[in-house]
């Protein structure tokens, strides 16, 4: 491309989109990459304050703005994904399906880490909605050498750095605790709650067991959802250190891999989260502690679409959670949209 006075570029073919701002009333592209000047477009561009602008002047050793920009979005487009036209050197990607929001935060952070060129994304495992924006990708400037281009594809290998996992269709096996409700001296109140959380998510509920504090009782109905087809259980109360409260016992006794009982997340600190291995499959069995119940949002609206998306979570999963993992109780509420435990 060559720099050249706006009066001298009648019939000359424009190297990139030219925006607009006319506050109140338009921000977008004037004139498109490819436009070729009109004696009238002159006026229009110095009333953009462009005196000078830049023509295309062909060099095989460049990228135009535009193409760098196709080649980001390959490395970030994968399934369940769909593309905006290039526009101003960028390209954003969309989800189109409901599920989880999975990020090589690695291969991102090496392409951001690589001069003139970004990707901005929202956070990782972040629960998306059809429409929902992902990324968008541009380079800084106006071209770029072809070679750098070539590493960026190079650092990716092949790999996707955006991945969406679609939400499962799980049956879910509820277990309450607590001799208060199981003796029907208090009216159980973790169920509804969990069903609606759990529906969110396309999961289906299978039932309720209310068991007393006996922890052979609480696992003999753990071992029944899942001898039932459980894809997951979830065992809520008695998960404090009382000396009444033994569902981690309970839990553990089923002969389940116990991944972590406790999480640096508030609230939520006294989550308990395991796998019971049946058939070759991982069914994830959590220990919900009773801020569940009534807070608005816990660790468990954190961990649940992970969960309902059968992506692994390990203990070093739950540890990078600490980071950001204290509620503050907004007035207007996103989490986990907002930020709030991503363990960046």
């Amino acid at each position: 491309m060559k720099k050249i006075k706006t009066v001298d570029a009648v019939g000359q073919v424009l190297c990139h989109d030219m925006t607009q701002i006319i506050p109140g009333v338009t921000k977008d592209a004037r004139f498109r990459k490819g436009h070729v000047v009109t004696e009238e477009d002159v006026p229009v561009l110095l009333s953009m304050g462009k005196e000078h602008i830049f023509v295309w002047e062909k060099d095989e050793s460049l990228y135009h703005e535009d193409e760098a920009a196709e080649i980001l979005c390959r490395l970030c487009i994968n399934d369940h994904m769909e593309r905006s036209e290039v526009k101003e050197g960028k390209i954003e990607l969309k989800s189109t399906v409901r599920g989880l929001l999975k990020i090589d935060t690695g291969l991102l952070d090496k392409i951001n880490s690589m001069e003139n060129m970004m990707i901005a994304s929202r956070h990782p495992n972040t629960p998306v909605e059809p429409g929902d924006k992902l990324c968008g990708t541009r380079i800084i400037p106006l071209v770029i050498e072809k070679e750098k281009m070539e590493e960026a594809e190079a650092v990716c290998g092949g790999k996707k750095i955006f991945t969406i996992l679609p939400y499962k269709e799980k049956k879910i096996g509820i277990v309450t605790t607590g001799s208060e409700v199981f003796h029907g001296r208090i009216k159980d109140a973790f169920g509804p709650v969990l069903v609606k959380k759990v529906k969110e998510y396309g999961g289906e509920v299978m039932g309720q067991t209310i068991t007393d504090d006996k922890p052979e009782d609480t696992t003999k109905a753990i071992l029944d959802f899942i001898e039932q087809g459980a894809d997951m259980v979830l065992v809520s109360g008695g998960m404090s250190v009382d000396p009444d409260d033994k569902t981690p016992l309970a839990i553990r006794n089923t002969g389940a891999e116990i991944i972590s009982y406790g999480a640096p997340v508030l609230p939520g600190a006294m989550f308990l989260l395991s796998y019971y291995e049946k058939d070759g499959k991982r069914i994830p069995v959590a220990g919900l502690p009773g801020c569940v119940m009534y807070s608005k949002k816990t660790i468990f609206d954190l961990l649940l679409p992970r969960l309902m998306s059968d992506d692994p979570v390990t203990k070093e999963d739950l540890v990078k959670l600490g980071k950001g993992g204290l509620c503050l109780s907004c007035d207007i509420c996103t989490y986990p949209n907002c930020g709030f435990g991503k363990g960046w």
